[in-house]
């Protein structure tokens, strides 16, 4: 194809994942590197090209589907000669120049132009991918492998045991309505036969109508007698169950009114509420000054205890023995002081007296003197304490009268006070036993559980009075009702043409024969409309019916195809034999140079390690090291084996130029694993790949990028890098 390389220049994205309103470029024509860090929209701009061209995928828990938050995903291409790809819309098709993915579909797009790590480890149907690439360019409307997986599918159809053009369908239909056009004969002469049956089932059927409707009507009438005496019999029996119950109670009733009255005193019994209240209101007068007395006894008692306490404990410190000897100890400690001190003081007073005066020192004769005069204030002072008197002895012993005095005053007022509270117990006692509270024994507090007691007492024997009128009045009341039941359930059984006597048994067994003679009639019955409307809907359906002709076109319509199938079958196989030795004569100059080509991409990236590529006679990819060693892909290194898809994946690409030329490879990190030394030699087979066509290499590692621009550099080839 002449003319300069159409080559996507801008992405554009409308919504898609985070991105809104955004466009990234301009790209190169050759080789274009995307570097950003992660998270920066790398993998989102290499979905966008694949949603665009093949619509939108679809999200799960381990794939995202960039789904913006508002609106719709949307995005749209645009290539160097102004012409554009878009996609609007969930379900919108792509719209612009589609001619451009004409001869490109969905699975070889992810598999050889869509690049990821994880799509390196493997390439899916690797022989059947490089015969449809290698084909696609052969000039024809479509690729010749694909045209021979169409012959293959419409062989297949031919052959089937299932479909429209199926030969053995057809024979197996054709057989089918042939046995069918039979059984129609077969159906005709049956029909003719129901038609005699059907004329001789009318009058059977119109005299079984009579007497199954005089059955019905009998039982009917067994029934509503039936319900009726059951309904009667079970209110009898309940009415029968609540006298006896309004007996038993009006007996309890009785029983508790007398144990009642035996066990309250007569007063008690008669006593009205405004007695009771008056009752009451005089024990809680009798309470307030029994309270008062107990307290004012208390106090007294209170009194008493503490007076006493307090002379008994003058008594515990009184100890005549213990003062004598206290009081000898202070006198001879007075004496020693009133004679010993001064003694001392005037010894050493007049001897300095006397030196002072002979060595005419006055300060020796100031200190004698004072010392001699402090001795006779100390001897004076002394006697006055020896013949002071003693006043707190005789404190002592008023402390001793006062609290005898106190204690016996308070003794006399306790002994009033109990004889006083004394005097209104009894009283209490002679006014309870006066209002029949006699067994409260002169307990206030024992009265008023005596009369709440008997107030119960009163309100039960109230209500055992008011239960025994109820019994008498509702036993009354079903007397009358048994009388009208007995009325009632002999004019029903009279009715139902029963004695009157007749008991439910009877009912019952009358109604079940006359349900069983009902259940035979109409048994009888619908089996007769039953076949009545069998032979109808038979015969109407014979009037309608052109089954047999119908059997006897298609069977001619059937053989027609039949001989159409197997005329257009013989074609199909022969041009397959055709196109296979046609594509086997291609596979065979094409598929060496692309292997020829990828064993040397595969020894650049791997520096002489890898240096063949090919195919065993299974069609298994094999390949083989320096050494001559055979090894299957599944023995390699992770990186090895990425570098052996990437080199085959590049020599297919290259070799099939026309194919997609106008869609970008999009490599999405596939370097990661590479070491340094094999990332550069692959980054020299994709600078090689973008000479024939575009490819976009996203990267978040520097390093990837740096060895990129260096083998472009080395290679004299543009490189483009784009920074997110």
């Amino acid at each position: 194809m002449s003319g300069p390389r159409v080559f996507l220049e801008y992405l554009r994205l409308g919504h898609f994942g985070t991105f809104h309103n955004y466009t990234v470029g301009p790209f190169g024509s050759q080789l274009n590197v995307v570097l950003g860090a992660n998270e920066s929209g790398k993998t989102t701009l290499a979905s966008l090209v694949g949603g665009i061209l093949f619509g939108w995928g679809k999200g799960s828990l381990a794939r995202n589907d960039y789904r913006p938050e508002y609106g719709d995903r949307s995005g749209a291409l645009l290539f160097s000669d102004g012409r554009t790809l878009a996609r609007e819309g969930e379900d919108a098709p792509v719209t612009g120049a589609v001619e451009l993915m004409e001869d490109i579909d969905k699975d070889t797009f992810h598999t050889m132009f869509s690049l990821d790590s994880d799509e390196l480890r493997s390439l899916r149907n690797s022989t059947d991918t490089t015969a449809k690439l290698l084909t696609a360019s052969t000039g024809t409307a479509s690729s010749p492998a694909a045209a021979l997986a169409r012959l293959n599918t419409q062989l297949e159809s031919f052959t089937a045991p299932e479909g429209e053009c199926s030969i053995p369908h057809l024979i197996e239909r054709r057989n089918a309505l042939r046995e069918q056009q039979q059984i129609a004969s077969d159906q005709a002469d049956r029909w003719r036969a129901h038609d005699r049956e059907l004329h001789g089932l009318t009058e059977e059927r119109e005299a079984m109508a009579e007497r199954v409707e005089e059955s019905r009507r009998l039982v009917e009438s067994l029934a509503a007698a039936k319900a009726a005496v059951c309904s009667l019999d079970a209110e009898r029996t309940k009415l029968t169950a609540e006298i006896e119950r309004l007996n038993v109670s009006r007996n309890e009733a009785t029983a508790a009114l007398e144990e009642h009255e035996r066990g309250l005193d007569e007063r008690l019994v008669r006593m009205t509420g405004n007695e009771d209240r008056s009752l009451r209101d005089r024990l809680d007068v009798l309470a307030a000054q029994q309270q008062r007395l107990a307290h004012a006894t208390d106090v007294a008692r209170t009194n008493y205890t503490s007076s006493a306490a307090v002379y008994e404990a003058l008594l515990e410190t009184v100890n005549e023995e213990e003062d004598r000897r206290n009081q000898q100890a202070e006198h001879r400690i007075q004496v020693a002081f009133c004679v010993v001190v001064p003694a001392v003081l005037f010894l050493l007073g007049v001897p300095l007296f006397i030196e002072g005066r002979a060595t005419a020192s006055l300060s020796y004769m100031a200190i004698g003197f004072l010392l001699s005069v402090f001795a006779f204030i100390m001897v004076v002072a002394g006697f006055a304490l020896l013949f002071r008197p003693d006043k707190a002895g005789s404190a002592r012993k008023q402390r001793f009268e006062d609290a005898q005095w106190v204690m016996v005053q308070d003794a006399k007022k306790m002994e009033a006070c109990q004889a006083e509270e004394s005097q209104f117990a009894t009283r209490v006692a002679h006014e309870l036993a006066d209002e029949g509270l006699l067994r409260a024994e002169g307990s206030l507090r024992q009265a008023r559980v005596l009369l709440d007691e008997a107030r119960d007492a009163r309100s039960a024997m109230a209500l055992c009075r008011q239960r025994q009128q109820a019994a008498i009045a509702r036993a009354a009341q079903v007397s009358d009702r048994l009388g009208e039941i007995a009325a009632e359930r002999a004019a029903a059984l009279e009715q139902a043409g029963l004695p009157p006597d007749a008991s439910q048994v009877d009912v019952d067994g009358e109604y079940d024969r006359r349900l069983r003679q009902r259940a035979g009639l109409l048994e009888a019955f619908e089996e007769m409309n039953r076949r009545a409307g069998e032979l109808e809907a038979v015969l109407s359906q014979a009037a309608r019916s052109t089954e047999f002709d119908r059997c006897k076109i298609e069977v001619q319509q059937v053989c027609t195809r039949l001989d159409e199938a197997k005329t257009d079958f013989g074609r199909l196989l022969l041009a397959k034999r055709m196109l296979e030795a046609a594509l086997a004569t291609w596979e065979a100059t094409q598929q060496p140079e692309v292997y020829a080509q990828a064993s040397r991409l595969l020894a650049l990236m791997t520096e002489g390690r890898w240096v063949e590529v090919s195919l065993t006679s299974e069609g298994a990819l094999q390949v083989t090291d320096a050494a001559g060693i055979v090894r299957p892909p599944a023995h390699l290194s992770l990186g090895t084996c990425q570098q052996l898809y990437l080199s085959l994946r590049i020599a297919l690409l290259s070799s099939a130029a026309t194919v997609g030329r106008s869609i970008p490879v999009l490599a999405d990190d596939i370097l990661v694993n590479f070491d340094d030394r094999r990332r550069l030699g692959a980054a020299r087979a994709l600078v090689e790949l973008s000479q024939h066509r575009q490819v976009i290499l996203f990267t978040g590692h520097e390093n990837v990028a740096r060895a990129l621009k260096k083998a472009a550099k080395q290679a004299s080839s543009p490189a483009v890098l784009i920074e997110l």
